[in-house]
């Protein structure tokens, strides 16, 4: 296994220190305390194992960012672990959420500026984006119904689904619509998670949040339907011609001069 770098360690120390910080603040359980101590080492070691990957010894400015992030969603899953028990501090919940989200404007434009785009990062950044929205459509589920799960679960059903059907696997066309739909979705469930608005308001927000996310997901795997590889046929092998003397001689007889295979 790889040397764990110094970026990855940082994070997981930040990670337990704004765990240690719910707990002396709001309260944490134990469930909160064992999930949200196993979202740091996931990341970690995650990140550890793609700075290896790309040949990094540390991340850049915008993977810091995303880094950060990375530490928020981890106290917002660990709050929603615990509100399994109790209530949970719904304005420290949606605070520390929509400072997820506002960062995620952010990382973009620092990879941009310093010129540190990276396939790690766009991943990581990725990653960060999908399972914040999962945490978030679980804390909204109880109140708005199970179907909310969708939103979470689609991006995984996704990658899923192309262990199944490979011809899903490999690279889109840049879209802008599919960025707005990917922030949309943190921001509609931050609402509702909010419950600033009347229930039936918050309804319409959650099904416009899956109706997009379904628009989005279906218009890819159309292109990428359009654009599967073509199955190759089998080759048909043809037995050798052989002169007629020699079907002649193997048959003990005669065979018409105009014989044809």
């Amino acid at each position: 296994m790889p040397t764990v770098r110094s970026g990855p360690r940082i994070g997981l120390t930040a990670q337990l220190a704004v765990l240690a910080a719910l707990a002396a603040t709001v309260g944490l359980s134990p469930a909160g305390w064992l999930v949200g101590v196993g979202y740091g080492v996931v990341t970690c070691l995650a990140l550890n194992q793609g700075l290896h990957r790309a040949g990094s010894s540390r991340l850049g400015p915008a993977d810091r960012v995303t880094l950060t992030r990375a530490i928020l969603v981890g106290a917002v899953t660990a709050l929603v672990v615990d509100s399994f028990d109790r209530p949970a501090p719904v304005g420290l919940l949606v605070t520390v959420s929509a400072v997820a989200l506002l960062l995620d404007a952010v990382d973009g434009q620092v990879a941009r500026r310093t010129r540190t785009v990276s396939a790690l990062g766009a991943r990581f950044d990725m990653e960060v984006d999908a399972f914040l929205i999962l945490v978030l459509s679980v804390y909204v589920a109880p109140s708005a119904g199970a179907w909310v799960l969708a939103i979470g679960a689609m991006r995984y059903v996704f990658v899923a689904a192309m262990v199944v059907l490979p011809w899903l696997d490999g690279p889109l066309p840049p879209r802008y619509w599919r960025k707005v739909v990917a922030a949309a979705q943190g921001v509609l469930l931050a609402v509702a998670a909010a419950r600033v608005l009347p229930e039936p308001w918050t309804m319409l927000v959650l099904v416009a949040a899956l109706a997009m996310l379904v628009e989005s997901f279906g218009r890819d795997v159309a292109w990428r339907w359009r654009h599967r590889p073509a199955v190759a046929p089998e080759p048909v092998t043809v037995p050798p011609r052989l002169p007629v003397r020699a079907l002649a001689a193997s048959s003990g007889g005669s065979v018409h001069s105009d014989w044809r295979p």
